[in-house]
């Protein structure tokens, strides 16, 4: 896959939203996407809705947005957000909780493009434990394209398999997207998780996350944004609003997968075929 020509200036929020207040987190969204100033902006996992179980278990008539069947969304609660793509010129990633045509109940990953259209890009595939009593998990990858960056997208416990990621660069993935939704007391798996997989494929990750809630759903920030090594061009502090941005280069990415080779290297039945020895 050919690599882009030119850089891609990107942002990974942590912010807080506030449970079950749509057009109110819509509105903040818009605010920080306006302060990103980036080609491409990515707030947390769920922030539409907050990622606050009670609630969307209680109110997924008022914490939902429908899609069409081809994805699109139309909802009037997100006419900010829409807004604030079009003035900035922005493909803005943000979490929502998504009603499907066929009543599937999805954790998604909604585009928000220049011309201010929204789609629900892609449904999380990994879902983590109580999640799987109130959504659905999604059916296939999905990449973004902007300024011929290929952007694979995830959303927080896809990211840790390995496979999620490297499915991604599979597909050609110059980058991954991935909204999140880490709790107090997980700053440690959330470091590694994204920089492993931006080692893991020599690729550059985007990752965001909400900040603030209150126990047992407190969420501990560290949003950032990796190097094709895992090294973090930018990273938040575990508490407080920011917007962290950085540069994505074309040529460190060359540069990088010209020295480590693991995409062309890898096997395609590695560990498939094992031998057991008994000491």
């Amino acid at each position: 896959m050919p690599l882009p020509a030119q850089p891609l200036t990107v942002a990974a929020v942590q912010a807080e939203p506030v449970p079950g207040d749509v057009a109110g987190n819509a509105r903040a969204a818009a605010r920080l996407v306006g302060r990103a100033a980036a080609r491409v902006v990515v707030l947390p996992e769920l922030f539409l809705p907050a990622y606050h179980p009670p609630t969307l278990g209680a109110d997924p008539a008022g914490t939902d947005v429908a899609a069409d069947p081809d994805g699109r969304v139309d909802d009037p609660r997100l006419d900010p957000l829409r807004a604030a793509a079009r003035d900035t010129g922005a493909a803005v990633v943000i979490g929502a909780a998504v009603r499907h045509p066929d009543r599937r109940r999805t954790i998604s990953a909604l585009v928000v493009d220049p011309a201010g259209a929204v789609t629900a890009a892609y449904d999380k595939q990994q879902l983590w434990t109580g999640e799987r009593e109130l959504f659905d998990a999604g059916r296939r990858g999905a990449t973004l394209v902007v300024d011929r960056w290929r952007l694979g997208l995830g959303i927080c416990y896809d990211g840790c398999f390995p496979e999620h990621g490297r499915a991604a660069a599979a597909d050609g993935a110059h980058g991954y997207l991935c909204p999140g939704g880490y709790l107090t007391g997980s700053a440690h798996r959330r470091d590694l998780y994204y920089a492993a997989r931006a080692l893991d494929n020599t690729m550059f990750v985007v990752f965001a996350n909400p900040v603030g809630g209150a126990d047992p759903w407190r969420f501990n920030g560290g949003a950032a944004v990796y190097d094709p090594e895992g090294r973090p061009l930018a990273r938040g502090a575990d508490t407080g609003e920011e917007v962290l941005a950085a540069t994505l280069d074309p040529t460190v990415l060359a540069d990088t997968r010209a020295a480590h080779t693991m995409l062309l290297d890898r096997l395609p039945d590695a560990g498939s075929a094992r031998a057991t020895f008994v000491a």
